[in-house]
């Protein structure tokens, strides 16, 4: 069975499951770090509740998706009468590793939520934290090696929020195989904008992606080089791409990297020619989408998602039964972010 038909057979359900997210996310005073706090007026009374301190271990503070996971963190912290702390390795995994050392080391942190660079490499200290009593969310990144389940890995573990990185890499070629299909031309010839090649989730979902478009019928993959998740980055592999292969017809990457792509298909005058599809939906991203410049987005609600596994991890940590693990797919009705499929009233959760 396809991805997108396992979503066409809940889309009803799935449907209600944001309202339910909502209700578990409650609580918090002012979280400290590197941005300014959103301000939310807690909806319990912070004399009545054990203080939890939160540490949030993201990507890379320069990063729109991290900032996104971040401000969902803040609300959490400010609503539920906790407070968090933003530690920033900058995309390097042993850098992140020492932090959570570090944070163990310090006793400070009741609770980590972890949106590792490489989810194998932290593995040890994710134990070291769980032998310390210190109550730990995955987000987005499994942590461990398995990355086709969103069941927690390490013994002892709280709970995972995120998705499957495999069924994201299936999903992006679906949402490629689509735009072929829509373009009607044979062979198809798509490129892949590939992540950082350095980290073990890109390579999954790469593997992935490559895979479910190799499969396809009428569908060729013209290129596959790293594309990053900047505009700068996309711009310079797409350029790279439409000069060795100036009949590609459908341009797949992260939505950073699809915002620059989409300046070297102009500059190329390709426009309108050429089909792309960002992974993520920041607002720049939806707002392609909506206004018919890209094919689609693999649709996300990150700030939401950030809100959950703050609010699972501090609910947690005050001795609450949480959920193992927090499908965030079902945070929007499909994944399937195309122009018919997006919310008229979403649009986006971020900046990329």
């Amino acid at each position: 069975m396809s991805f997108s038909s396992r979503w066409a057979r809940s889309a009803a359900l799935l449907t209600l499951v944001p309202l339910v997210l909502g209700l578990t996310t409650i609580g918090p005073p002012a979280a400290s770090a590197q941005n300014a706090t959103p301000q939310a007026t807690p909806v319990m009374d912070c004399a009545t509740v054990e203080p939890i301190n939160v540490a949030f271990f993201g990507f890379a503070a320069a990063n729109g998706f991290a900032q996104a996971t971040w401000a969902g963190v803040q609300e959490a912290a400010a609503e539920m009468c906790a407070t968090a702390r933003f530690f920033d390795p900058n995309f390097d995994s042993a850098t992140q590793v020492a932090q959570i050392q570090d944070a163990i080391t310090s006793g400070e942190y009741q609770a980590f939520v972890i949106q590792s660079n490489d989810g194998n490499s932290v593995v040890p200290v994710v134990e070291e934290a769980v032998a310390a009593g210190i109550v730990v969310v995955g987000e987005f990144t499994p942590i461990g090696t398995d990355y086709d389940s969103i069941d927690p890995q390490v013994e002892g573990m709280t709970s995972y929020v995120g998705t499957s990185i495999v069924d994201n890499g299936e999903g992006l070629a679906e949402l490629g195989i689509m735009a072929c299909a829509s373009l009607e031309v044979a062979p198809c010839n798509v490129a892949y904008l590939q992540g950082f090649q350095s980290l073990p989730l890109d390579n999954a979902r790469t593997e992935a992606v490559l895979a479910g478009l190799e499969a396809a019928e009428n569908v060729e993959v013209v290129a596959s080089p790293e594309g990053g998740y900047t505009q700068a980055t996309g711009l310079a592999a797409a350029q790279d791409v439409l000069q060795a292969n100036p009949d590609v017809n459908v341009i797949i990457g992260s939505s950073q990297a699809i915002l620059g792509a989409e300046q070297a298909v102009e500059d190329a005058g390709l426009t309108g020619q050429v089909a792309l599809i960002g992974n993520g939906a920041p607002r720049q991203a939806v707002a392609a989408v909506k206004e018919g410049r890209w094919f689609a987005v693999w649709a996300d609600a990150e700030t939401s998602a950030g809100k959950e596994a703050a609010s699972v991890a501090i609910r947690a940590a005050r001795g609450e039964e949480v959920p193992a693990s927090v499908d965030t797919t079902k945070l929007l009705p499909t994944p399937f972010g195309t122009a018919d499929n997006l919310p008229e009233d979403f649009e986006g959760q971020w900046d990329a």
